[in-house]
């Protein structure tokens, strides 16, 4: 094959269970697939693997990664959510005088665990005030799941937690109702390709977790065949991202950080 149209799948090492089910999907539809970005050859590159690795080769490739937006959760309306989020940033957290759940909007940063904070006062002083958070009332979620979004639809999902252990499992119809309703309100705000998770708190009512970058996000459970559509999307060549999209290229995020008057 002409590595100058090759599709090609880049799985970052280190190799999980989520991208060797990718891979093995992506080679059985006729990718290369490979491990480092010397083998990532052609003008059809896909990226599976971490956010800090993908910004550092993302240009040389080609790649335009989706992500939603850091105040995408913070505008849901409260029936959504059911918890007060706002996108504030870490000079703001540490003002916080009550108890409260903070956690970078998307990318994981390890010296941010996401975690519930007595007050502000507990939060790490060595990072970057400017540094964007999520703040959110305390709530426990009973069991939690995993929905991969491709064009407004679920359409790969997985049960991932009960109680806030690892738990995989299959989805119900309950679940698929509630991600219609969130996806009818609010999936102009998201990205075509895009990971949700939602829950069941313990009293029984529904509510979204987050929404992240579906390159950088187990499957657990769900059908590798149709996380990869969704993956594919998301992280693909650079030229072929559609013009919605284009608002969600992570290189847009210092621009879709800034907490705006929306938040709840």
């Amino acid at each position: 094959m002409d590595h100058r149209t090759a599709r090609t799948l880049l799985l970052h090492p280190p190799r999980t269970s989520t991208a060797e089910l990718l891979g093995q999907a992506a080679a059985w539809r006729g990718y290369d697939v490979v491990a480092h970005v010397a083998g990532a050859r052609g003008r059809g590159v896909h990226w599976y693997g971490g956010a800090l690795a993908a910004d550092r080769v993302a240009e040389q490739l080609g790649l335009g990664l989706l992500e939603p937006g850091d105040d995408w959760l913070a505008g849901l309306p409260y029936a959504l959510v059911r918890r007060h989020v706002r996108l504030t940033t870490l000079a703001g957290a540490r003002r916080l005088t009550h108890r409260a759940f903070v956690k970078p909007p998307s990318a994981k940063i390890d010296a941010l665990p996401a975690a519930v904070y007595e007050d502000g006062t507990r939060l790490p002083g060595t990072l970057d005030p400017a540094t964007p958070v999520l703040v959110s009332g305390v709530v426990e979620f009973a069991a939690e799941y995993r929905l991969f979004v491709l064009d407004g639809e679920a359409v790969a999902g997985s049960r991932y937690a009960v109680y806030g252990r690892l738990d995989p499992g299959p989805l119900d119809g309950r679940v698929r109702g509630f991600a219609r309703e969130v996806l009818r309100a609010a999936a102009d705000g998201l990205p075509s390709a895009v990971c949700m998770d939602v829950g069941r708190l313990t009293d029984g009512t529904w509510a979204v977790v987050e929404a992240n970058m579906p390159w950088f996000a187990h499957c657990y459970a769900a059908e590798p065949d149709r996380v990869l559509d969704v993956v594919l999307r998301a992280a693909g060549p650079r030229a072929r991202v559609a013009d919605r999209d284009v608002p969600f290229l992570r290189r847009a995020a210092a621009r879709r950080s800034a907490p705006g008057p929306h938040g709840r």
